[in-house]
């Protein structure tokens, strides 16, 4: 069952007075529990892909279609609950806040869904738990090491069990051993909660254990 679908999507920027084209026409279909691996190099545009698919930017052209709706037809507050609702965000940077704990930096999606505080520290608590953290809650993120950073970034971004997780070079920042730790952390969400991840990465043989691998090249997606 198709979960999402990017339809001849464009993305075009004003660069020193020209027109540059990132994006030229792509398409994009995603079933609901897979894993896309998506490579290229840097500066071809898969970032940008990311943040269209994730509505934290819009296309120049094209529609993106989420479980039958068109995202970029709905008002700024709807796209808003839909990003904080249906999405998860894994970036190389872990972007934790970093006057709060382990703890509060996971509730945060949470509270802003609306959820009191209880409930939200109790989903975060479990979340962290599931991911090897019950004894680094009350820890900041100056106190955490690379990889349990990492690790706070994706309960943050799978508390709310958002239907999708987009994941920019998510272990970029990361050495072998702690990078093969949290893409294997990925890849067990995926078994074990069906959860669909959109995973972009330049480690072609960490993209080789799961997933349909796509490369990104002359603004549109070919089979890697």
């Amino acid at each position: 069952m198709k979960l999402m679908q990017a339809i001849d999507i464009y993305k075009t920027y004003a660069s020193d007075g020209k027109r540059v084209e990132v994006l030229k026409g792509l398409d994009l279909s995603i079933k609901k529990g897979e894993v896309v691996n998506i490579l290229g190099a840097s500066g071809v545009g898969k970032s940008t892909l990311l943040h269209i698919l994730g509505a934290l930017d819009r296309p120049s052209g094209g529609q993106v279609i989420h479980d039958g709706v068109d995202i970029f037809r709905l008002s700024d507050r709807e796209l808003a609950a839909f990003r904080n609702r249906k999405i998860g965000f894994v970036f190389q940077f872990h972007h934790l806040l970093p006057e709060f704990t382990a703890l509060e930096n996971v509730m945060m999606p949470c509270l802003v869904a609306g959820w009191s505080k209880t409930k939200a520290a109790s989903a975060a608590e479990e979340v962290l738990g599931n991911l090897g953290l019950s004894g680094r809650l009350l820890h900041k993120p100056g106190e955490l090491s690379g990889g349990e950073q990492q690790r706070v970034a994706v309960a943050r971004a799978i508390v709310l069990e958002p239907d999708l997780v987009l994941a920019d070079e998510p272990t970029g920042n990361l050495d072998t051993k702690t990078s093969e730790e949290v893409h294997q952390m990925l890849m067990t969400l995926n078994t074990e909660r069906r959860i669909t991840m959109i995973i972009v990465t330049h480690n072609l043989t960490m993209a080789n254990l799961r997933g349909r691998n796509l490369k990104l090249v002359g603004g549109a997606l070919t089979d890697a």
